[in-house]
């Protein structure tokens, strides 16, 4: 078979480059080795219950919806709500008065950090202002076609202007987030319930500015499965050729071939590896330089983000319960002490009895598909998904001392009781339907390096990709001739927005080359 362009990989990234080379005309080949495409986003259905089995909710941020236009898809989007609790009190970050209200409840809990407490607020609005002038117009890199003189003047250089002053003011966010906040607070409790549902080590900025972020997240109705479905129905549409179960095993830069797991050849003019980098490096035959052999051993010392594990949950409680108490989409910690005190879980003396403590003091994000779309449960029924950051490692040592099941019971009870015995009470007894997904579920499904959820980790001294948002449009490029990356290793931090906005840059640097030399 000979193809324009492989593209291997069908997450979001891997379909935004399909979608827009095929769109002008470009012959495409996506492969995919998992039954269907998606990766990280996507639902699945249990019972009647519908989950999600990546992403809770879209944030646009100036991305998804020109994507979205690009391809005349729509879909309904409802408001997904977010509410952060410590305790017995929850505050709504869509309120007008969010910040004051969070500030109040961390001081109700923190009372002689107040002074503290208040300089952090601050600067969490002050990234919120940078945030809101980062997106404050579409992604420029969205716009197709020639730029019209008077949105030129009017609208993309005033916000040039404001963009690359605020991001002259925000260096000094650029720093591990536990850091930054030690400039304002030694107390370690209070700087773990701010940040402990954020990756180790993220960079005080991305941490800070998600305050702004919850406030856009959207919902689309069936979940979000649906945005994966739009874009496989354009695809459809445009006959682009898209390959599930095919895995490739072999890329031979030399010859531009790639070979299947099952042998298919397939002749290249270009590649968009919209996979992990690591399994990149991996495949090819033969390194065709000393950069690309370097990129390799870094490669093989990095390590993924944070994963998750996640308890997901059928409830024979009607909607409203959950409403009252939690809402759709909330972050829930139950306790003020945090994870810090308990140390690493490598040097505890009994691993059981540090989980359960663990699980105890750390963060949940809980998300109820069924309070945005009824029709996501059965009637007089609730889904719940309920879901913590945790440690590949982890997961992986039970595994290697045979004890999966051992853990996955462990985090299913002590979340039902944990829940029960605070916010939820009637939870545990109208349990009809539980499982569990852990770390290496992500890593199964997806091919993700440790069932990583955005990618590199930022505990990395040396990231293997991009971290300098004014360099994005650099991100895509490898050391190796004709192959281009797209998606969440191509540029640290990175989500659903990035790995879009990367998809799109590496089709144009395609369809630019590729026309040169026509």
């Amino acid at each position: 078979m000979k193809v324009d362009v492989l593209i291997v990989g069908g997450g979001i990234a891997g379909l935004t480059s399909a979608a827009y080379l095929t769109k002008n005309g470009y012959d495409v080949l996506l492969c995919e080795k998992q039954p269907k495409v998606g990766g990280l986003i996507g639902s699945y259905e249990k019972n009647g219950f519908t989950f999600d089995q990546g992403i809770r909710a879209f944030e646009n941020s100036g991305i998804l919806f020109p994507m979205l236009k690009s391809f005349d898809i729509s879909f309904n989007l409802m408001p997904n709500p977010v509410k952060i609790g410590l305790k017995d009190d929850f505050v709504n970050v869509s309120d007008d008065n969010f910040l004051k209200n969070y500030q109040n409840l961390l001081i109700k809990y923190f009372p002689s950090e107040e002074q503290n407490i208040n300089n952090i607020i601050n600067k969490i609005e002050l990234v919120m202002k940078h945030f809101e002038i980062l997106y404050e117009i579409d992604n420029p890199i969205l716009l197709e076609g020639k730029i019209k003189s008077d949105y030129l003047f009017k609208t993309l250089l005033p916000w040039l202007f404001k963009y690359t002053k605020s991001m002259k003011k925000s260096k000094e966010f650029y720093v591990p987030v536990d850091e930054y906040l030690r400039k304002f607070t030694e107390n370690q409790e209070l700087i773990d319930i701010i940040i402990q549902h954020f990756f180790e080590k993220t960079p005080a900025f991305f941490a800070l500015s998600y305050f702004g972020f919850y406030r856009e997240y959207k919902y689309p109705a069936g979940g979000t499965k649906a945005l994966i479905d739009e874009m496989s129905a354009y695809l459809e549409k445009k006959s682009a050729k898209v390959f599930t179960d095919t895995k490739i095993e072999k890329v031979d830069l030399k010859n531009k071939t790639a070979t299947t797991l099952q042998g298919q050849t397939i002749f290249f003019k270009k590649i968009i590896w919209a996979a992990n980098q690591k399994t990149l490096y991996d495949n090819i035959v033969e390194l065709p330089n000393k950069k690309s052999k370097e990129k390799k051993l870094l490669l093989s010392k990095s390590r993924g983000s944070e994963s998750v594990f996640s308890v997901n949950l059928g409830v024979k409680l009607e909607g409203a319960y959950f409403k009252e108490k939690i809402g759709p989409h909330c972050f829930y910690t139950a306790f003020t002490k945090g994870i810090s005190h308990l140390g690493k879980w490598q040097d505890s003396s009994n691993l059981d009895e540090w989980l359960k403590d663990f699980l105890k003091y750390t963060t949940y994000e809980i998300s109820c598909p069924s309070l945005r779309d009824s029709s996501m449960a059965p009637k007089k029924h609730t889904n719940l998904i309920v879901s913590t950051l945790f440690d590949y490692d982890l997961v992986l040592h039970y595994k290697n001392k045979q004890n999966l099941n051992k853990l996955e019971n462990i985090v299913k009870n002590e979340v039902l009781n944990l829940l029960s015995k605070t916010i939820l009470p009637e939870i545990k007894n109208n349990i009809v339907f539980e499982s569990c997904s852990s770390p290496l579920t992500i890593e199964k499904f997806t091919g993700n390096l440790d069932g990583s959820l955005t990618g590199w980790s930022y505990k990395n001294k040396i990231v293997p990709s991009t971290t300098n948002f004014k360099k994005i449009t650099k991100s895509i490029r490898t050391e190796l001739p004709n192959v281009y990356q797209a998606g969440q290793w191509t540029f640290s931090p990175a989500g659903m927005p990035t790995s879009i906005l990367t998809g799109k840059l590496a089709a144009d640097k395609i369809m630019k080359k590729v026309r040169k030399n026509k």
